[in-house]
């Protein structure tokens, strides 16, 4: 095989594995914050931008990891 097929091969894997690691991040983080929400609801305001400052986060890490993917495809 070439050596651009296992490029290719790589970046479409790990374009699969940053989406999922995202995906169970935001999931995990939006079921502890309705958990945290249901045990004290005078801090749902501060749980929410928790929330969407830690999911902010992770997405910006797994736009990293797309872009890496996608500069590995194109090398």
């Amino acid at each position: 095989m070439d050596v651009l097929a296992f490029a290719y091969l790589a970046a479409g894997i790990g374009a699969g594995i940053v989406t999922i690691g995202a995906g169970l991040g935001i999931g995990k983080i939006a079921a502890a914050a309705m958990e945290g929400t249901a045990r004290q609801p005078e801090a749902t305001d501060a749980i929410r931008t928790t929330m969407i400052i830690a999911a902010a986060l992770i997405e910006g890490v797994a736009l990293i990891g797309a872009v890496a993917c996608l500069l590995l495809s194109l090398k």
